[in-house]
């Protein structure tokens, strides 16, 4: 999102800094739009088509690798049928102007029944809770960091995230001029280090607080909604549900005070301008939905929410196509459990099942059984619960075909690599990052350079081809143009347009003209014409510096999705899982629990191959309080031996103050080194996979979202 101005000398990328005539980021740059320049010129970046012959990978035409894939995936869908086929899609498309805005061809049209993400390990507790409440699964309320005066951060830590489903420009800049900055997270981390309190909290147990100082609220007639009452529904359920949810009861559990929680409560409740934000140390947790749900209800009695320096609807000036209403749910309805996993019959939520499931689909005979892999843009034997065993099934698979850059931990598996161009010589527009911004912004780039070959296809054809290809066209003769047509017409018909009649506007497909189509139905859009001053396209590149169309505004309740356009705040489906939450209170401590962390210069694993954000020291390190290691015999600098309930990792030892006793944190993205891979970089410094030890099937219930904080392990030294 950062602008960014780039300097070429002789082909080369000579220099970027950010721009300081930017109107969204105002010359900020984060290490990712810093490293566009390496990614562009790595030599490990895959360049051309690449098929596997008797395990050797050979450079190909497209036209041939595109004939490979056909040869690969039809026999699969002849012999066992598409349900023989799933995908999975990582978390790059939210950065890439192709695939963000065409992954939903290849998920929609393809007739692939089941496909995985990393969301399952990420943020899909809060998209369930936003669903039940809000009507709408990608509609997020974000903190007003510019205008707030009181700001508890829960599980999150933007001086390494650079702000998580919450979009700004140098966040920590902003959060140094706030009034007051509360951390709540069992790491000292480095938002916590220049916050005015830090309260460290047992893992697992946000959800216990949050009921706690909802309790509270209640209990001392400091629960006010303001404007919004007249378009909420159940205040008086969540008064009745929490009234046995005292501070007194959660507070040996939580680890923070009785008298902390209710003057926690106070402050919020007290302060004109607050708010409450959490993230990913939230969802990615057993009670992940509940603490996700929580932070939207204190938010919303404490009068904080859809109002200037509370919690806020971002109002994006071009709409994202993720966003769409999922068939069946419409209105938020709860409906979840609509068909179950073949091999371990986990429910699906919101379309999915955990993304733990894929490696038992592979592995287990039966109708039914996974035969054939699409990949695109994802590494999922490093980012997901027991990627070492999906490691270990990969070669089982009859076919696998992967979009990807680089030949990586997963896609070393693959026998057809689909390489699309890297980001420099694409165009860029943001697409969902937008629905997490604290402004309303549209700032479109061009291409910085061109492939050598001009006639190779963009990443969208090339998903509209294998869409073609599970749908009974040869890769190498599906009218590309015609989905493309057919796409284009259904995202014209959401927004109540006859897309033959848009068409005409236009002389080419492709994501410009989905990026025109959303501007312009957008909320600045110029509606084709009925709008004459509205924005379009064309207007936009005329503004190389982007354009900011301000704050963001109160929306209640034209952008609820509900079907009686009111706030659900105590929805029965998550109010089903407050027993279970009950019981955790009674449950014996574990004697230490494992946390992931993240670092600025290392967010994900396709980062490790830039030489100049892994500098420095290792950062694949556990950190560990010194009267834990002290129990255990654990000197600084020692290798230890780390085993959960899944698996086994032997790792370097940090010892450091800034984390709770009874807690150890490990990184996540690591484990490179593998053989046959070619990541020079990230081979040199490979780590070891914090995922070995997390359980598959250790997950937030109501989501089916990935636990990987909390998880109960054993440390001991290395014997000799």
């Amino acid at each position: 999102m950062c602008g960014l101005e780039i300097e070429v000398a002789d082909g080369r990328i000579a220099g970027i800094r950010g721009n300081s005539d930017d109107t969204w980021s105002r010359g900020h740059l984060c290490p990712k739009g810093a490293s566009l320049g390496a990614i562009h010129e790595d030599p490990d970046r895959i360049r051309a088509p690449m098929i596997k012959v008797d395990g050797q990978w050979q450079e190909v035409s497209w036209e041939a690798a595109f004939q490979r894939c056909t040869e690969l995936l039809a026999p699969v869908i002849a012999d066992h049928g598409i349900g023989a086929v799933t995908c999975y899609v990582g978390n790059p498309l939210a950065h890439s102007f192709s695939l963000g805005r065409y992954t939903g061809v290849l998920l929609g049209m393809s007739g692939i029944p089941v496909s995985y993400s990393p969301g399952t390990v990420d943020q899909w507790p809060k998209n369930l809770s936003s669903h039940l409440m809000f009507g709408n699964w990608w509609g997020f309320p974000v903190p007003d960091i510019e205008r707030t005066d009181l700001l508890v951060v829960m599980g999150a830590n933007p001086a390494a995230s650079q702000g998580s489903l919450l979009a700004a420009p140098d966040v920590m800049g902003i959060l140094g001029r706030i009034g007051t900055v509360i951390v709540i997270d069992p790491v000292r981390t480095a938002t916590a280090a220049k916050a005015d309190e830090w309260l460290p909290i047992t893992p697992g147990t946000d959800a216990a607080l949050l009921l706690a100082m909802v309790h509270t609220l209640f209990e001392e007639n400091l629960a006010t909604v303001g404007r919004l009452g007249e378009h909420i529904d159940g205040i008086e359920t969540l008064r009745e549900v929490t009234r046995d949810w005292s501070p007194e009861r959660v507070a040996s559990v939580t680890g923070i005070s009785a008298e902390r929680i209710r003057e926690l409560a106070r402050q919020l409740a007290g302060t004109e301008k607050a708010v409450v934000y959490g993230r990913i140390g939230l969802c990615n947790q057993e009670f992940g939905s509940l603490a996700s749900w929580l932070v939207d209800v204190v938010n919303i009695l404490t009068g904080h929410l859809d109002t200037p320096g509370g919690a806020m609807f971002p109002r994006p000036a071009a709409w994202t196509v993720t966003s769409q209403p999922q068939p069946g749910l419409e209105g938020g309805l709860p409906e979840f459990g609509r068909w179950h996993s073949r091999v371990r019959g986990a429910k699906e939520v919101l379309g999915q099942v955990p993304v733990s499931c894929l490696v038992e689909e592979i592995a287990t005979p039966g109708e039914g059984q996974i035969k054939a892999l699409i990949t695109v843009a994802g590494n999922p034997v490093l980012s997901t619960p027991g990627g070492n065993r999906l490691d270990e099934v990969l070669p089982q698979l009859d076919a696998m075909i992967a979009v990807d850059l680089w030949l990586n931990e997963t896609t070393r598996h693959a026998d057809v690599i689909l390489p699309g161009p890297s980001p420099l010589e694409t165009a860029h527009h943001d697409d969902l990052i937008l629905a997490f911004a604290i402004n309303s912004i549209a700032n479109y780039s061009a291409p910085v350079f061109f492939p050598d070959d001009p006639d190779r296809p963009e990443e969208w054809e090339i998903l509209i081809r294998l869409t073609g290809l599970c749908a009974g066209t040869a890769a190498e003769d599906v009218d590309v143009a015609a989905i493309d047509d057919g796409f284009f017409d259904y995202l014209c018909f959401t927004q109540g347009l006859d897309g033959a009649q848009i068409r005409s506007h236009y002389s080419h497909g492709g994501p410009e003209r989905i990026l025109d189509l959303t501007l312009r139905t957008g909320p600045f859009g110029d509606r084709y014409g009925e709008v004459p001053d509205g924005l379009t396209l064309a207007k936009l590149k005329e503004q190389p510096n982007g354009i900011n169309f301000g704050p963001m505004i109160p929306q209640i309740p034209g952008n609820l999705g509900t079907t009686d356009k009111k706030i659900r705040l105590a929805p029965p489906y998550l109010l089903d899982d407050l027993p279970r939450l009950a019981e955790r209170l009674n449950r014996e401590p574990d004697d230490l629990v494992l946390v992931s962390r993240r670092h600025l210069r290392s967010n994900n694993s396709w980062l490790h191959n830039v030489s100049a954000l892994m500098k420095g020291r290792d950062r694949c390190t556990l950190l560990m309080h010194p009267d834990d290691a002290a129990k255990r015999g654990v000197k600084a600098g020692d290798t230890v031996s780390v085993v959960s309930a899944a698996g086994r990792i032997e790792v370097p030892v940090e010892l450091t103050e800034a984390i709770m006793p009874g807690v150890v944190s490990m990184p996540h993205g690591w484990g490179h080194g593998k053989s046959g891979t070619r990541m020079a970089v990230a081979n040199s410094s490979p780590g070891v996979n914090t995922n070995i030890l997390s359980p598959p099937t250790f997950l937030d219930e109501p989501s089916g979202n990935g636990a990987l904080n909390g998880i109960p392990v054993t440390v001991a030294p290395m014997t000799e």
